[in-house]
């Protein structure tokens, strides 16, 4: 793949996992080996890798994500009820909605949750974006590389509804809080293409609003 093409067709992926298939722990090492590189807000590089492939801690989490993804989807901001008037944006929406209930489902038997933490001593005021600016990057560095090796991955983040549940689960220090919950398998099928946006010159301003 070039360059353009990986970060065109790195889609979420939550119906087309396998989940019958192993993950080599060496394949997931690769993948955060490069989101490693990703930068960090003064070269802190304060964040850690929760990397969940036992079974018995993935049906613990999956309980917690099942739970928090069914009340989100009963939410008035669920996807699904997003452009629900708009004959071309409503389809997406819906299948949007099927596949976080299919996650929901599933997501116990994903061989891989990755889950990315930040240790966070204080937040000073209107710096959240900057704090999480210092973790999401890696993230997307780790999907990427996942999707360039064959792996599938889904940005979820549904289950910090009940983070500090999840945080018991997973031992965590209490200075260390997680930014999501990335599912990863190998996927089924080739069928990876750009998705359907809204035309850049809709959401582009020059100089000003």
């Amino acid at each position: 793949m070039t360059p353009d093409e990986l970060l065109t067709t790195t889609r979420t992926v939550r119906r087309r996992l396998d989940l019958t298939r192993p993950v080599p722990p060496e394949l997931i090492r690769e993948c955060l080996e490069i989101a490693l590189q990703a930068p960090s807000g003064g070269n802190k590089q304060a964040w850690h890798w929760i990397v969940v492939t036992d079974p018995v801690q993935r049906t613990a989490i999956g309980r917690v994500f099942t739970r928090a993804a069914r009340e989100y989807l009963a939410s008035d901001h669920a996807a699904p009820r997003l452009f629900a008037d708009d004959p071309e944006r409503a389809p997406v929406q819906r299948r949007i909605g099927e596949g976080v209930a299919y996650l929901a489902e599933h997501i116990a038997e994903v061989p891989v949750l990755v889950i990315p933490c930040l240790r966070v001593t204080s937040v000073p005021s209107g710096g959240q974006a900057g704090l999480w600016a210092s973790l999401h990057p890696a993230t997307w560095s780790y999907m990427l590389a996942a999707r360039a090796r064959g792996l599938g991955t889904a940005w979820t983040a549904l289950h910090l509804a009940y983070e500090r549940e999840v945080a018991g689960l997973l031992g965590l220090p209490e200075d260390i809080r997680q930014g999501s919950l990335i599912p990863t398998a190998y996927y089924t099928g080739e069928t990876f293409r750009p998705a359907p946006r809204r035309p850049l010159d809709e959401v582009l301003h020059l100089d000003r609003w």
